[in-house]
């Protein structure tokens, strides 16, 4: 089983929303790109979410145009063992410093998982700190989970807007309750 690595961390001083994902799959590692699958919708979702076309953009720009609207993006895993690109089969993994990174962002409010491996791997790794962040379970926008419409998807991913544009409390979370 070969080993898999994560890309760096694409955030910089303003970033508001950090979106995690897990570990990024062959068509991204072969590219060297996040999300560089053609039917993963990431790119299409987040463009709705802040109102660009970043699937027409190129690679370096779409990054670019996510740190000018205060996304930022990583993997909470740093390596891990898998065969092909499913999250079922992630082995022997290794978690990202994920404190570490939101320790250097003073404007994250809220943390975004692509999908309910990263929420849980991330959510463990961030300890205690979980709890001064909104976190939000975004569905996966990998084409392994094309079971749920995107319109159903987008709706969620929605609700980063609302973090984006500072109307919210770093202490609510996505369902609306309180901690």
């Amino acid at each position: 089983m070969s080993l898999k690595r994560c890309f760096a961390p694409v955030v910089d001083a303003h970033t508001r929303v950090l979106i995690l994902g897990s570990l990024p799959g062959e068509a991204s590692l072969a590219h060297q790109q996040y999300y560089a699958h053609k039917q993963n919708r990431f790119w299409h979702l987040v463009g709705e979410v802040i109102g660009r076309d970043l699937v027409g953009m190129d690679y370096l720009k779409r990054l670019e145009t996510l740190l000018e609207h205060r996304i930022g993006l990583w993997d909470v895993v740093a390596q891990a063992q898998r065969i092909g690109s499913l999250d079922s089969r992630i082995r022997n993994h290794a978690s990202n410093d994920l404190v570490a990174l939101i320790e250097t962002l003073p404007n994250l409010v809220a943390i975004a998982f692509n999908g309910g491996t990263a929420e849980k791997i991330g959510v463990r790794a961030l300890g205690e700190k979980a709890d001064r962040y909104r976190l939000i379970r975004l569905p996966s926008s990998s084409p392994a989970y094309a079971s749920v419409p995107y319109a159903q998807k987008l709706a969620v991913w929605r609700t980063l807007r609302s973090c984006l544009e500072g109307h919210d409390s770093p202490f609510l979370r996505s369902d609306g309750s309180t901690r």
